[in-house]
């Protein structure tokens, strides 16, 4: 399989994962959702909806493909995603923790873009 198209289909897996156990913790009048561009290659998982009377719209987890390498743009989860993502056959220089500054990204043990 295809590098591109094996880490599409492993970030579907990872944010599938994450939506089921948000989906359990749900509110009736919010829900969880997925959000695949593959063609621009951005990946979100999100609440979206109503407590009450007040607006709800939370990016949980974004991620996106750049340049062959998956960067974590966004974790507000307490999973390690980048170990995740290891665990399933992800080399670490092909993981960007985009959420730290790029002078950070060399002590993290991962790629550095």
């Amino acid at each position: 399989m295809e590098k591109l198209e094996k880490y599409r289909l492993l970030i579907r897996q990872l944010l599938s994962n994450h939506a089921t156990l948000e989906g359990n913790q749900q509110e009736e009048e919010i829900e969880c959702q997925i959000i695949f561009d593959t063609e621009h290659d951005h990946y979100q998982l999100l609440d979206i909806g109503w407590d009450g009377l007040k607006r709800v719209y939370h990016c949980f987890i974004h991620l996106d493909i750049k340049n062959g390498k998956i960067w974590i743009q966004r974790n507000m989860t307490e999973a390690d995603l980048a170990q995740d993502l290891v665990e399933m056959g992800i080399p670490k220089e092909d993981i960007i923790l985009g959420l730290h500054p790029s002078y950070k990204r060399p002590y993290t043990g991962y790629g550095v873009a």
